[in-house]
């Protein structure tokens, strides 16, 4: 194994949330006067916190959002997630393969500790984390594309940056990882490869991802 650390983003990468979650953003911005395409909702707020969805309505309108948008939104999505959500395919095979070849890994995303939460249970991934390897941005003072969240992961895990791999999604992500002085491998199955050129490696398929993380 090349790496003493695998982190992993969540959404779209162990779970297929990414559809579901910007139908919902995309369509209850436009609901509140923000004209928003699902497309539009991928390219800005994909693998971020829901802090730059403030940022940038307010950037571009000159607008707050209502104070309970997040409660609201998020409302929305886990009610979309008990129906509807799945695991990506095949991940749940790259996990028992890095447990059972002894290869810590954990979990970082951008989303909060409960959406976390009820990703992982609805896809009964939760058993392959437990509370002390699920990190949020909820624990840092920022979120993607800063480095913080990583680091902290990196750091309660006990393992150097140099020393951890990312496995990510978004351009985001993986300007964080980047930032954070980590490898990241860039997963295509919803992301272009070009928005994904920062990635040390690109893989489209988890069947590939065996291969990439043992070099």
């Amino acid at each position: 194994m090349r790496y003493d650390l695998v982190i992993f983003d969540n959404d779209g990468v162990l779970v297929d949330s990414e559809p579901l979650s910007n139908t919902i953003l995309s369509g209850y911005l436009t609901e509140l006067g923000h004209p928003t395409t699902y497309e539009d909702s991928l390219r800005d707020y994909m693998g971020a916190a829901l802090h730059r969805v403030h940022d940038v309505v307010r950037e571009r309108s000159g607008q707050d959002l209502p104070a309970d948008f997040d409660a609201t939104y998020q409302g929305r999505v886990f009610a979309a997630f008990e129906r509807e959500l799945r695991p990506v395919s095949g991940g749940e095979v790259v996990l028992e393969k890095l447990a059972a070849d002894g290869v810590p890994y954990c979990l970082a995303s951008s989303g909060s500790h409960a959406r976390i939460r009820v990703a992982l249970r609805t896809t009964g991934l939760y058993e392959r984390f437990g509370e002390e390897r699920i990190f949020s941005s909820e624990d840092v003072g920022r979120g993607k594309p800063a480095p913080d969240l990583f680091l902290h992961a990196a750091s309660v895990m006990g393992v150097a940056p140099e020393r951890c791999v990312v496995v990510e999604d978004s351009p985001l992500g993986v300007r964080a990882a980047r930032a954070a002085g980590m490898d990241v491998l860039g997963f295509t199955a919803m992301t272009p490869a070009e928005k994904l050129a920062g990635a040390s490696a690109l893989f489209g398929s988890m069947a590939e991802l065996p291969g990439l993380l043992s070099g």
